[in-house]
């Protein structure tokens, strides 16, 4: 079985107070980060991804349930897995300093910390260091920011949209440099974000999360493999079943999405008298959107 970096088991994080005023921005979240996966973690913006990774950098209290991150208590351990987890959380620093400051503040704080990496990517990713950071423009703070977190040389990466408000050129540095000189080195990414076809790119797993809950987690490649869309007539079809993730009926024709088995479904409506229109793949937009467009879910699916 392989290890794993980030776990956490049943998490909740409530504001707002208590009882009926309080607000679930996790709500029983249950994820597993594999060792070496690079792991995309998608929603819509406000769907508790921000606020799990605040959890497991021990910047939010957990209201239940439990959160490991390298091992570590996410709650108690804080400090041992900021040593070796480099985070990119809010994307602000000193303001007054310029990147040459900025190394030389963090660099005390990390003890794998590597002067040889960050002058590296000050140069691979064109940042101007003796700029202060409040003067510097979005793309080259969300560089610097990359720069600090990759030179602490850490066994884990944490990212919250780390491109969000990038244009495509700075987007595509940052995406060649997580893979070929993060994750091609055997370590482990969690990138959270909105933009699918970016995350597509690069990640190996996948978790969706609505409204604080986790809807699917899966290897990208299972995913690919496994989701059908079968459109179907006929009378008295089928609105429930394992694999139907979600279904919808218009006119007599009905639409499934299913993550499982779509021609045994659709050998069954067959026997049933229906006529199958279309059996077609489906792209991880897609499976995001029937996701997440639905005001009630399936159960998590979890692919091993």
């Amino acid at each position: 079985m392989s290890e794993l970096v980030v776990e956490t088991r049943s998490l909740v994080k409530r504001y707002g107070g208590s009882g009926q005023r309080a607000v679930a921005a996790v709500d029983g979240l249950s994820m597993r980060v594999e060792r070496g996966s690079i792991y995309g973690f998608l929603g819509r913006n406000g769907a508790g991804k921000t606020t799990t990774i605040r959890m497991l950098a021990g910047l939010a209290k957990a209201n239940s349930g439990s959160a490991r991150v390298l091992g570590l208590d996410a709650g108690r351990d804080s400090i041992a897995i900021l040593e070796r987890t480099g985070f990119v959380i809010d994307k602000m620093l000193l303001p007054s300093m310029n990147g040459n400051d900025l190394v030389r503040f963090n660099r005390g704080f990390f003890p794998r910390w590597s002067d040889a990496l960050a002058k590296r990517y000050a140069e691979s990713l064109e940042i101007p260091m003796d700029r202060k950071f409040k003067k510097l423009s979005h793309g080259n703070k969300t560089k610097l920011c990359l720069l600090l977190a990759l030179a602490q040389n850490p066994e884990l990466l944490v990212l919250d949209e780390p491109t969000a408000g990038l244009d495509p050129v700075v987007t595509d540095q940052l995406l060649r440099v997580l893979v070929e000189d993060f994750a091609n080195d055997g370590r482990t990414i969690l990138m959270s974000s909105h933009h699918l076809s970016e995350v597509e790119k690069i990640a190996d797993w996948v978790g969706i999360i609505d409204k604080g809950k986790l809807l699917l987690e899966a290897r990208l490649d299972d995913i690919r493999a496994n989701y059908r869309r079968v459109r179907a007539v006929g009378e008295r079809l089928p609105q429930r079943g394992p694999e139907v993730v979600t279904v919808s009926a218009t006119e007599g024709v009905a639409d499934y999405v299913l993550s499982a088995d779509a021609e045994g479904f659709a050998a069954g409506l067959r026997s049933n008298g229906a006529t199958i229109l279309d059996v077609a793949p489906m792209n991880l937009s897609e499976i995001f959107l029937e996701l997440v467009g639905k005001e009630s879910h399936v159960p998590v699916e979890v692919l091993a």
